[in-house]
C-alpha cells in the first residue's frame, strides 16, 4: 500500500508504504515485486478496530429470547453479526456474555467471515441479577442460557470457571450489578459477594487470564475492582473517586455509549420492556461523563458497542457517540492500543512491522474530519490478515 498516510497512536500522521505479507506487517523494505499494490494517495490508514463487547449471540433484547432459543439459529444470526462488524471495520471482537468453542472453531477453519474471535461464553450471574432474564411474576426454574448462566456460591462459581478455561474462554465475563435489560434488579446495588468475586478472579488469575465485569454504580465498580476485577464494563454512574481507584488497580473501562442512545432512539422499534425504558434513562447521558472521569485519572479506556437485536447496525454510531466525549485521538487509541492491550495480543491495534496485517484505509483524515470513521457511506476498505474483506 503506497502513498498511504498512516495513523499508529499518534495524531502526526505518517505518509508512507505498508506491505502486508503473510498476514502481517512487513518492513517496507521487505516489499517485493509481487502481489497486489494498492495507491492509498489522499487516504488515511488507521489499524483494525477492535471491539471489545460484543454479543454475536446477542439477537434480541428479550432475555428469554436469546437465551432459550435454538442454539442453531443464534449461531447463523451470530455469523451475520459477525460478518456485518468486520466489513464495518471491526477486525477484532471480544464477544462478553456469550460464545463458545464451536462458533469459535468455525471461524478458525474460514467456515465464517468474521472478525478475530475472543469469547467469556455465558457470563455469570447471582439469581435475581443481571443475568437472570426472568421477571418477578415468572415461577419457572432458570440455570443457564447461551449469553448467562446463574451461578450462586464459591464452589460453584470455581467449578464453573474451570468448565469456561476448559472450553476454551478467553476471560470470564461477571454481573456485579444491576443492568438496563434485567427486570428485577436495581441498577445501583452491587452483586455477589466478595468471597465469590475473588473466587472467580482467582480462578482467571491461576489460568493467566482476567475477569471482566458489569458494573454500573460507583459501589459496584469499586466492590470488583478491590476484589481482582481487571475490565469493567459500561461504568456510567462512576464519580471521581472510583475512577481513581481503578487507575490505583490498573483497571480498565470498556464503556459502551452506542447501546443506551440506540435503545433510547430505537426501544420501541425493537419491543424494548417499560421497565428497561426507566433504566436506561438513568445511565443514557452519564457515560460520557464516566469515560472523561476515566482519562482524566489515568484510567486505560476502551471501546464497546454492547448491541443486541436488530440495534446492531448502530456499531459505528458508537464511534461517533465515543469521540464527543473524548475526542478523536482518544478515540482512536481505545479502538486500536488500548483494548489490544485488554485482550493482551500486541499483535493487533498497530501497524508497526511485525504487527497483524489488520487495517482499514479511511477516505480522508479524521482528525480533519471525524465522520470517516462513522459515516457508513463514506467508502472505506477494510484489511483482515492482509487480505482485502469483501
Amino acid at each position: 500500500m503506497e502513498n498511504a498516510l498512516i495513523f499508529d497512536g499518534s495524531p502526526d500522521l505518517v505518509e508512507g508504504t505498508l506491505v502486508f505479507r503473510d498476514g502481517t506487517v512487513q518492513a517496507p523494505d521487505a516489499q517485493g515485486k509481487d502481489g497486489r499494490v494498492i495507491d492509498a494517495r489522499g487516504k488515511v490508514v488507521i489499524p483494525g478496530l477492535i471491539d471489545a463487547h460484543f454479543h454475536a449471540y446477542g439477537i434480541s433484547l428479550d432475555g428469554f429470547e436469546y437465551e432459550r432459543g435454538p442454539l442453531s439459529y443464534s449461531a447463523l444470526v451470530g455469523a451475520r453479526r459477525l460478518g456485518d462488524a468486520l466489513r464495518r471495520g471491526f477486525t477484532t471482537v471480544r464477544d462478553v456474555a456469550g460464545g463458545d468453542i464451536g462458533l469459535s472453531n468455525a471461524i478458525k477453519q474460514g467456515l465464517i467471515v468474521s472478525p478475530r474471535y475472543y469469547y467469556t461464553g455465558a457470563a455469570l450471574s447471582q439469581t435475581g441479577g443481571h443475568g437472570d432474564p426472568r421477571s418477578g411474576e415468572i415461577d419457572v426454574c432458570f440455570t443457564h442460557g447461551h449469553m448467562c448462566e446463574v451461578v450462586d456460591g464459591v464452589d460453584n462459581l470455581r467449578k464453573t470457571v474451570r468448565e469456561r478455561f476448559r472450553t476454551g474462554s478467553h476471560a470470564i465475563k461477571i454481573m456485579t450489578s444491576g443492568g438496563v435489560v434485567s427486570l428485577t434488579d436495581p441498577i445501583r446495588l452491587p452483586q455477589y459477594s466478595a468471597e465469590e468475586i475473588r473466587a472467580v478472579t482467582e480462578e482467571a488469575a491461576r489460568r493467566g487470564s482476567y475477569v471482566a465485569a458489569h458494573a454500573y454504580s460507583s459501589e459496584a465498580i469499586a466492590h470488583s475492582v478491590t476484589n481482582g476485577v481487571r475490565s469493567i464494563e459500561h461504568g456510567n454512574l462512576m464519580d471521581v473517586e472510583t475512577a481513581q481507584l481503578m487507575a490505583e488497580h490498573g483497571s480498565f473501562l470498556v464503556p459502551t455509549l452506542a447501546a443506551y442512545d440506540a435503545m433510547n432512539r430505537r426501544g420501541d422499534e425493537v419491543g424494548l420492556n417499560p421497565i428497561s425504558k426507566a433504566k436506561n434513562a438513568e445511565v443514557l447521558d452519564a457515560g460520557m461523563v464516566a469515560i472523561q472521569r476515566a482519562l482524566e485519572a489515568g484510567v486505560k479506556t476502551g471501546f464497546g458497542s454492547d448491541l443486541m437485536g436488530d440495534l446492531d447496525n448502530d456499531q459505528l454510531m458508537g464511534v461517533r457517540l465515543q469521540i464527543e466525549a473524548a475526542g478523536v485521538l482518544e478515540t482512536l487509541r481505545s479502538m486500536t492500543s488500548v483494548n489490544a492491550e485488554l485482550i493482551g495480543n500486541e499483535s493487533i491495534g498497530s501497524l508497526a512491522a511485525g504487527s497483524a496485517a489488520d487495517a482499514v484505509v479511511l477516505d480522508g483524515n479524521p482528525f480533519e474530519d471525524p465522520a470517516v470513521l462513522w459515516d457508513e457511506s463514506r467508502p472505506r476498505t477494510v484489511i483482515q490478515g492482509g487480505n482485502v474483506v469483501s
